[in-house]
């Protein structure tokens, strides 16, 4: 929970400094960022669909 916590906050951070950081570096951190929530999402999914794993 704490990963998705702090991949939001990133992506939060990354969304409100888009005016001020050139396109490139805007479009790099925030593929990076949807990469790093993509893994978690395929990670929870996962766990999730195997019974008796909490």
């Amino acid at each position: 929970m704490l990963f998705l916590v702090v991949a939001l906050l990133l992506l939060a951070f990354v969304v409100g400094s888009a005016a001020y950081l050139p396109l490139p570096v805007t479009l790099v951190a925030s593929v990076v960022i949807a990469g790093w929530l993509a893994v978690f999402a395929v990670r929870e999914r996962r766990r999730r669909g195997r019974p008796g794993r909490a």
